[in-house]
């Protein structure tokens, strides 16, 4: 196998197990929990994403990330988990922008990793940092996709 199937199949045996446990053990515990508690939880794993400027450290990635790659990802995390922080304060405060504020930590952390993921000419170059992408990304991913879920449900089914 070349280095791109490989990161192929481990980007996408992390998505599957990730998408599996969250099917059987979170998403039936987070249908318990009211709609702010549920997205506080799933915006807490984002609230790391500062890792994400690690793209940027020599010695860290095997070779110098391409600076359309580095940059992008390293500050698009960082805007992403600084977004997830603000979110999970404005749920735990009750601010009345909270769903607001969860919405665009949605919507430019999800762009953030899409934008990040079409770049996989740069894989064989991530050294260290090879499981940012293989397998944090993939949780990242099974969140937010949980997270539109529960905020496109209609008011009636939210807790």
């Amino acid at each position: 196998m070349d280095t791109l199937q490989i990161f192929g199949l481990q980007f996408s045996i992390s998505l599957l197990v990730t998408g599996l446990l969250a099917t059987w053990i979170l998403s039936p515990w987070l249908d318990r929990q009211s709609l702010h508690q549920a997205l506080f939880w799933l915006a807490l794993p984002h609230a790391f994403r500062h890792i994400g400027m690690v793209f940027l450290v020599p010695g860290v990635v095997a070779q110098p990330l391409p600076e359309y790659f580095s940059i992008a990802a390293a500050y698009g995390d960082l805007a992403a988990g600084l977004l997830a922080l603000l979110a999970m304060a404005a749920l735990r405060g009750g601010w009345a922008a909270a769903l607001a504020l969860v919405w665009i930590f949605n919507i430019v952390g999800t762009m953030d990793l899409f934008n990040a993921l079409r770049h996989t000419d740069v894989a064989s170059a991530f050294g260290a940092a090879w499981y940012i992408p293989t397998f944090l990304v993939p949780l990242l991913l099974v969140t937010h996709f949980m997270s539109f879920l529960r905020l496109l449900r209609p008011i009636h089914q939210q807790r």
